[in-house]
This record gives structure tokens, C-alpha cells and sequence, in this order.
């Protein structure tokens, strides 16, 4: 370890992660993964298979969706005093949906 670390100092440990971001950019999947592994981490669950996706789809169901959008349907609750307007939760919840979507556009 004395030796690696005598050689391996951190300005050529820098040289080396631009070297490795470099080649994750130009498409090189080793560096994309060591990279993604180290600042990501590993996942904790599994994806999903693709059937569960496309069913999600299909029916207009987004878990993602409908957790971030709570918060404000409640809050919009509290504020007008309703009890329940299907109408009002499901244009906050579309409101919500369209903007990850244009985050994700952007990208």
C-alpha cells in the first residue's frame, strides 16, 4: 500500500478520473459504470421488470407522481376546505407529471 500510495499521487489520481469521465462521455459503458458506482452507489432494489412499467403506463398510474403530488393536494385541501374534488387532484397531479417530464426533456 506504501508503494501505490508513493506512486499514486492525487494529482495523478486526478488524471486518472478525467481520463475516466472522458471515456464515459465518448461511450465507454466500464468507465460509465465505475463512475456511476462510486458517486451512485449500488442500487438497493431491483428494477423493475418491464411489464409492471408498461401496465403503469397504460392505466396512467405513476407511484412517483402520485407520492409527489400528495403534499400539494393536501395542502390545497387544507387551504379551499373540501373534503374531496377528484377534478382539482387529478389537475395537480397532471401539473406535477407534465413538469418531471419536462425535467427529464431537458436532460
Amino acid at each position: 500500500m506504501a508503494a501505490l500510495l508513493d506512486r499514486v499521487t492525487i494529482d495523478t489520481w486526478n488524471e486518472i478520473i478525467d481520463a475516466t469521465i472522458a471515456a464515459a462521455k465518448s461511450g465507454d459503458a466500464r468507465a460509465r459504470a465505475w463512475l456511476a458506482e462510486y458517486l451512485l452507489g449500488k442500487p438497493q432494489v431491483e428494477a423493475p421488470t418491464p411489464l409492471p412499467v408498461i401496465v403503469q403506463r397504460i392505466s396512467g398510474d405513476d407511484e412517483l407522481v402520485e407520492n409527489l403530488a400528495r403534499p400539494a393536494i393536501n395542502r390545497w385541501r387544507w387551504q379551499h376546505d373540501y373534503e374531496d374534488d377528484d377534478e382539482a387532484k387529478d389537475a395537480i397531479t397532471a401539473r406535477i407529471a407534465a413538469e418531471l417530464s419536462d425535467r427529464i426533456d431537458e436532460k
